[in-house]
């Protein structure tokens, strides 16, 4: 969903039964404020939190393999910690993952070995770890 406590979220949270939520954020200061209040919206209307992923963490430049912390790095980590909740984890910037989405073969299908493709795997299980437990 779009991020923030918008119409969209709301109106789902009162009218589908939520088993919970994933809150999916950038690492710079103006989006974790956003997914805090969507945490906050949430914890409101008794969803519980599944936990947290950091989405664009890192770029790794194609030509020389660089990484670079374009919008920083660690903020939603820090937020899943002083929340409680779990840290699912972290989704690189990464063009592939555009483009094979736009084409409707998702990375994970289209390039099962890439990194972004076992960034999006570990951040699953953690899901659905998270969502059993």
């Amino acid at each position: 969903m779009p991020p923030g406590t918008g119409d969209i979220q709301l109106t789902l949270s009162q009218r589908v039964p939520l088993f919970g939520a994933v809150i999916v954020s950038t690492p710079q200061d103006i989006a974790l404020l956003d997914a805090r209040k969507a945490v906050a919206m949430f914890e409101k209307v008794n969803v519980p939190i599944l936990g947290l992923i950091e989405n664009m963490s890192v770029f790794v430049c194609p030509h020389c393999a660089t990484p670079s912390h374009i919008f920083g790095h660690g903020g939603a980590r820090q937020m899943a910690a002083q929340l409680g909740a779990p840290f699912l984890g972290e989704i690189p910037l990464e063009l592939a993952v555009r483009e094979t989405s736009d084409s409707g073969a998702p990375i994970v299908a289209s390039a099962p070995l890439s990194p972004s493709a076992s960034a999006f795997e570990a951040a699953a299980r953690r899901c659905a770890h998270a969502w059993t437990a």
